[in-house]
């Protein structure tokens, strides 16, 4: 019969299922039946049914736990990202903010502080200028500090030139005085303050000669002499400045036989050709201007080359092997100059070397003759740095440099000062934007660099001392040296730093016609390209004449330097002072406003923005310019033909396509925004790629540069060449059936081909 009810039924001391009355009593499993009985199914059927049951139960639970945490998740990214967003946002106005608290008296207060006195390096009156530098980053809430080094300077003690009749009797002693012109605020003391005219680190000397006049003293130049059959052994060469660097200038003379070097300024060249009058009627340099200067041909102290001089006990090599100048030299004004240039005989000086002065310019040798006594004082000195930092909230170890030197020859209102008075207003702004809640993502430091004017040793002596630190954590740095000599604005960088530069100079207005922006005046001076427009020219900075060399030749930093006015006529002179500046260069500090702004917003863009500005298509570009130019290097020099560029147009072809790797992670991650070690992972890529361009063996003949894409050229330092120890090479070979010459110069190819792979593995961010 069927049982029909529930019932409970407990076997053991455990709950059975009750069962109702739709299974039969008689059907209940016997537990020793071999077969499966239907009830024994029937109950096999139930427990899948509920285990069935509990598995979609847990699976339900598993999902609704994801989805939670996803939500969670995508919560949290969008309040990041909303975040982040609202940073940017946040960042963006206080960028604006920055420019708003352009204030032209305030550099104009700084700029006559600092020109009150003249102030070479190691010298009293430069300490007296870094604390003043010291006290207004303190007052800007910068917590600055000092970093101090013992180099080797070069101060004159005693000078005399003596022209001489060709029998070695007086003619006229010259009076090397620069005098002053009066008409405005100079600065204190007068001429009798400012250090006597000189060259830093030429050797004393007691020398008597013939003159051979030697125009620009290039290596050009002396292979004109030589077609005119003018030999300069034994004689004092007598060139005018201008053209190449003054210690390339000794150095040429000094490897072909001259026993001194005397230069001057000739008013072709600084004083349009006695015209337009002179300072103070004028901005030209008058008669008795003397142009100062070094003509030491390194970077750094010279006794610690690649070391830092921290203090007086460092390591030093002794002076003979320091590769200082060889032969006294020394530089003259243009009324010194004319009675030597009248005294000249010898042949008619080509067309092209005859300079301002209403006269036949000779190149001799003689009959004039000079007598040179020179005492020089070689001698360990103190020099100060000041630098002072605004700490970054999320990237603190990543470092955004701002540098300007202090050190001047005599009062230095355009150099160095008016980058000095210009680098403090910056200060000013960021203190007032700290203060109104502003921080940087990454830390922003700011550096006045001492006895740059001796070398860029200041600057050079701190890169040696944290050059590890550097390589891990500087992001870029930027240089300002001669922030404003006139009007047009010029400026130079590694090629990656360009487009950053091009955008923020299109935010500050220009300050030469008030109208426009300073791109809009940049790009009007510039030829025009393709598609008939105009766009700006940038330099290159593989020359040796500002603070931002050890940066790019040493630690491998991208770096900048800018600038209002392309050269100035008094430059090193007594009248380099802030009456010429107020006169001249900047009347109303509007261009100190706008290179303030344009230097002050890089940093800003720099230490904020989530990705690197870095744009490694303009360096691919100008990389493969200079890769067509070797290959018409070696056409030209008639090259053997197993010597071939091949090697550099397969690297530059891989660093093209490195360059637009790191292009499209660029803006993919710029979309991305709350992914931040991603962003991280990618910005030490683009910051860490310069640093493959350097070789440990750096450029032959010049190995304390390490750069291989950019250097010094070999007959002007101050001038940037690419690839140039590929070009050296060339050069060198050219003409020559010595195969040991051009199997140099496929090396050099190779060492430029592999710095080039190895920037490349480094903008994709892969291991081989």
């Amino acid at each position: 019969m069927w049982n029909t009810h529930w019932w409970a039924k407990q076997e053991n001391g455990h709950h059975t299922l009750a069962r109702s009355g739709l299974i039969p009593l008689d059907m209940e499993e016997d537990p020793s039946s071999s077969t499966t009985s239907p009830l024994c199914r029937i109950r096999q059927a139930r427990h899948k049914q509920i285990l069935r049951h509990c598995l979609l139960n847990a699976l339900f639970i598993l999902l609704g736990a994801i989805l939670i945490a996803l939500s969670a998740t995508l919560i949290d990214r969008s309040l990041s990202a909303w975040s982040r967003r609202r940073e940017s946002i946040s960042s963006q106005r206080f960028h604006a903010a920055f420019l708003d608290l352009a204030c032209n008296t305030t550099v104009d207060r700084h700029l006559r502080e600092l020109t009150r006195h003249p102030h070479v390096a190691g010298l009293p009156r430069d300490f007296a200028t870094a604390e003043y530098v010291f006290s207004a980053l303190q007052s800007y809430g910068l917590a600055p500090h000092f970093a101090d080094y013992s180099v080797l300077l070069s101060y004159p003690v005693e000078r005399n030139l003596s022209l001489l009749h060709p029998d070695g009797s007086l003619k006229l002693e010259l009076s090397l005085r620069e005098e002053d012109p009066g008409g405005g605020d100079g600065g204190g003391g007068g001429p009798a303050a400012v250090i006597s005219s000189y060259h830093a680190y030429s050797p004393s000397g007691d020398v008597q000669g013939e003159v051979v006049y030697v125009n620009y003293g290039r290596s050009e130049d002396y292979q004109e002499l030589e077609l005119l059959g003018v030999d300069v052994r034994g004689a004092i060469v007598l060139a005018r400045y201008g053209q190449i660097f003054r210690g390339d200038i000794v150095e040429n003379a000094a490897s072909r036989g001259a026993v001194a070097a005397i230069i001057f300024s000739d008013p072709g060249d600084y004083a349009a050709n006695q015209t337009q009058g002179y300072f103070p009627d004028s901005s030209w340099l008058t008669p008795t201007g003397v142009q100062r200067g070094t003509v030491f041909q390194g970077n750094g102290d010279p006794l610690t080359p690649g070391w830092p001089s921290s203090t007086a006990n460092s390591e030093r090599i002794p002076e003979s092997r320091a590769g200082l100048p060889t032969i006294p030299s020394l530089p003259i004004s243009a009324r010194d100059a004319r009675p030597i240039l009248e005294s000249l005989g010898g042949k008619v000086a080509p067309r092209g070397w005859r300079g301002g002065f209403a006269m036949e310019y000779r190149t001799g040798r003689g009959p004039a003759k000079l007598r040179f006594h020179y005492v020089a004082n070689q001698t360990l000195a103190s020099i100060r740095n000041v630098l002072g930092a605004i700490k970054g909230y999320e990237e603190p170890d990543r470092f955004i440099l701002l540098g300007n030197h202090r050190d001047a020859w005599t009062f230095g209102a355009v150099d160095p000062n008016s980058g000095t008075a210009a680098l403090l207003e910056i200060a000013s702004r960021l203190g007032r934007l700290v203060r109104a809640g502003w921080k940087p993502r990454r830390t922003i430091v700011l550096a006045s660099w001492d006895a740059e004017e001796f070398g860029s040793v200041g600057s050079t002596e701190w890169v040696e001392e944290n050059l590890d630190l550097l390589g891990a954590r500087a992001v870029a740095y930027l240089n300002v040296d001669c922030a404003v000599s006139g009007p047009g604005f010029f400026a130079g960088a590694t090629p990656q730093l360009d487009d950053l530069l091009v955008d923020v100079t299109k935010e500050v207005g220009d300050p030469d016609t008030g109208r426009g922006s300073v791109y809009d005046s940049w790009a009007s001076r510039s030829p025009i390209g393709g598609g008939g427009k105009s766009s700006p020219t940038v330099d290159r900075l593989g020359g040796t004449d500002s603070d931002f060399v050890a940066f790019l030749q040493r630690a491998g930093v991208p770096a900048v330097d800018m600038y209002f006015g392309k050269s100035y006529p008094v430059y090193h002179s007594l009248y380099d002072n802030y009456d010429w500046m107020k006169r001249y260069g900047d009347p109303l500090f509007h261009r100190h406003v706008a290179v303030s702004s344009i230097w002050g917003l890089m940093a800003l863009r720099l230490a904020d923005c989530l990705v690197l500005p870095f744009n490694y298509g303009s360096y691919a570009t100008q990389a493969q310019v200079y890769g067509n130019a070797v290959e018409d290097a070696l056409r030209a020099a008639k090259a053997p033909r197993n010597v071939t560029a091949s090697p550099l147009r397969t690297s530059l072809a891989s660093f093209v396509e490195g360059a637009k790797q790191a292009g499209h992670d660029s803006k993919k991650l710029e979309r991305e925004i709350s992914l931040l070690l991603p962003r991280r992972t990618l910005n030490d890529r683009l910051m860490l790629a310069e640093r493959a361009f350097l070789e440990e063996g750096g450029i032959p003949g010049r190995t304390w540069h390490k750069h291989l894409i950019y250097g010094p050229s070999k007959n002007n330092g101050y001038q940037s060449e690419a690839f140039p120890a590929v070009l050296d090479a060339i050069v060198e070979a050219s003409g020559s059936t010595n195969p040991d010459k051009w199997d140099a110069v496929q090396h050099q190819i190779w060492r430029v081909s592999r710095v080039l792979e190895r920037a490349t593995l480094v903008l994709r961010g892969e291991l081989t």
